[in-house]
């Protein structure tokens, strides 16, 4: 990837600030560190490769030189952390978006952060927050998607995974148009997020859930379980489930399909 040609393949000529690199620990974490001695508002780091790339609970995030595309943006808010719920969920579909427009059919969304095709995990999103109480807050955004993931890659996941290529049924993926087209529809959405926060989304999100209406269980922090239908997720981005007459709601936990 390189920078000039991301910036030259953005539409919406966003005012962003991109870098490429070939290696480094994690892109998050970078953005991280910056933010002690610089404004990283509407600034994008992309890699390579990672070293420690990481996702939610800070799992491994498998990275593959020229088969991945990982990147973070760095976003200022003048609201506090605690009012941006649902900002991985905009994330999610922002990204849904910009994959559509590129011609690869059947992206959905799984909650809180993850991309999947036919049940298969094609990218994650690990939004982290920092700043004041009462605001601003800046949100470091950290992306992974799955472009091209070679067989040995693939038996190294613990899960079920997909690709771009497997999905397009192309052998070759621009990824400089792929992150530009991303980068416009997350300037966009991040923009309406600012003034409007998660609820004018909610629709929108729900149409993709891969889980809508399916019977789940989700695994809580402190070891318990509950399970029940999804319902949807409210407007602040919460999940819903309908369980015995009544209707549970959750900010957190680990969510998978109750089969049978």
């Amino acid at each position: 990837m390189r920078s000039e040609a991301i910036t030259a393949a953005l539409r919406s000529r966003a005012a962003l600030t991109i870098e490429v690199v070939d290696t480094i620990d994690s892109t998050s974490s970078e953005l991280s560190r910056r933010t002690s001695r610089r404004d990283v508002h509407r600034y994008v780091l992309a890699a390579e490769s990672q070293t420690a790339g990481h996702g939610r609970r800070g799992r491994p995030w498998t990275s593959i030189p020229g088969g991945s595309l990982t990147f973070s943006l760095g976003w200022r808010f003048a609201q506090g952390a605690g009012d941006l719920s649902g900002l991985t969920l905009a994330v999610g579909l922002a990204i849904a978006r910009a994959l559509d427009t590129l011609g690869f059919a059947g992206i959905e969304l799984k909650w809180p952060n993850d991309l999947v095709h036919d049940g298969a995990k094609l990218g994650g999103i690990l939004v982290e927050l920092g700043g004041d109480a009462l605001g601003p807050s800046v949100a470091i955004i950290g992306v992974g998607l799955n472009v091209h993931l070679p067989a040995a890659a693939r038996r190294g996941i613990d899960q079920p995974v997909t690709d771009l290529a497997v999905i397009s049924r192309r052998r070759s993926i621009d990824r400089n148009v792929l992150l530009a087209r991303i980068l416009d529809e997350l300037a966009m959405i991040l923009a309406e997020f600012a003034g409007s926060g998660f609820a004018p989304l909610r629709t929108a999100w729900q149409r993709r859930h891969s889980l809508q209406r399916r019977s789940v269980q989700v695994a809580l922090p402190d070891g318990s379980s509950a399970r029940g239908k999804v319902v949807g997720v409210d407007a602040d981005g919460a999940l819903m489930l309908e369980s015995g007459g009544q209707r549970l709601r959750f900010v957190s936990g680990e969510v998978s399909l109750v089969r049978g």
